[in-house]
């Protein structure tokens, strides 16, 4: 079984994470700009069971990705499925339709540029995403992927690389909460 272990921290300025991210030797990719699709279970509250189901749509890609619910007090770490979908402009909308059949409802959709890089870190490569998410904020996400056995190394090696950059204060909140926060306590009552 594979785990997305995560952190996530709000960051004031892109700019300065950015700097302390290279001194520490990340290699960037391209940036990406992507819109995610959450959907409600017909017959579940994903809000209570701690659980999510997106589309997500990026420049290069779409996927569909199902998280489950965290698993430790500390970090984001919880059962992650996702699947690519073949490449085409109408692959969101046909799984939408699917989703939409089978009883699933549109929750909201959660944007966002992306920059992406890694980082070794520790003899392990760390995914690394500076993220500007409309609506939410500015954040830096700090990312494994461990199986049962690597799941306390690579706990203790998030957390180690997030001190390292001085990082701290640790977001659990999804960027969903976020948002679906914001936008309800924007709305009159």
């Amino acid at each position: 079984m594979s785990f997305e272990v995560e952190l996530k921290f709000a960051v004031a300025d892109l700019a300065d994470i950015r700097h302390r991210l290279l001194q520490a030797g990340v290699q960037w990719a391209g940036q990406v700009c992507q819109a995610d699709h959450y959907f409600a279970h017909p017959a579940r509250d994903f809000a209570q069971t701690d659980e999510a189901l997106r589309i997500r749509q990026s420049d290069d890609q779409t996927l569909v990705t199902y998280k489950g619910p965290k698993i430790d007090a500390t970090t984001k770490t919880r059962r992650e499925i996702e699947l690519p979908l073949p490449d085409g402009k109408t692959v969101a909308d046909d799984w939408q339709r699917l989703l939409d059949a089978l009883g699933f409802t549109p929750v909201a959709c959660v944007r966002k540029q992306r920059q992406k890089g890694t980082l070794v870190w520790q003899q392990t490569t760390v995914v690394i995403a500076l993220d500007d998410v409309d609506g939410v904020g500015q954040y830096v996400e700090l990312e494994l992927e461990a199986d049962e056995e690597s799941l306390d190394a690579a706990r203790h090696q998030i957390l180690s690389l997030a001190e390292h950059l001085g990082l701290s204060d640790a977001e659990r909140r999804s960027y969903l909460e976020m948002f679906l926060e914001r936008r309800s306590s924007r709305e009159p009552c």
